[in-house]
């Protein structure tokens, strides 16, 4: 996965907005974070490590297979699911959840 990609992957997961980052990195604005983002710039190895903190993730794993390796608690199944959940639309998206959670509850149900 490109950096970019890992990067709005954590923005979005994280709910911090490029004004966040920029907030938390050194010598970068706005304008540059958005950059970072879109994968028009690389951020430094300083900003690299603030960014890493600003995750909550190791500094070498924005540059790796980030996310494969978020939650090592993960099975690979679970991989597979949220790969194939990104590869649909939005649609597709919420019809998807609407039938696993009513596949949650119904095995919790069962479990009483």
């Amino acid at each position: 996965m490109s950096l970019d990609a890992t990067l709005r992957l954590l923005t979005k997961a994280s709910g911090l907005t490029a004004a966040d980052l920029a907030a938390a990195i050194p010598r970068a604005g706005v304008s540059t974070v958005k950059a970072w983002l879109a994968g028009e710039k690389m951020p430094g190895s300083e900003q690299l490590n603030a960014l890493a903190r600003a995750f909550g993730v190791p500094a070498g794993a924005l540059l790796s297979e980030l996310a494969s390796t978020l939650d090592p608690a993960r099975t690979q199944g679970e991989h597979d699911l949220l790969a194939a959940y990104r590869a649909l639309n939005t649609r597709q998206q919420g019809a998807l959840l609407e039938v696993a959670r009513g596949m949650a509850g119904h095995a919790a149900r069962r479990r009483r």
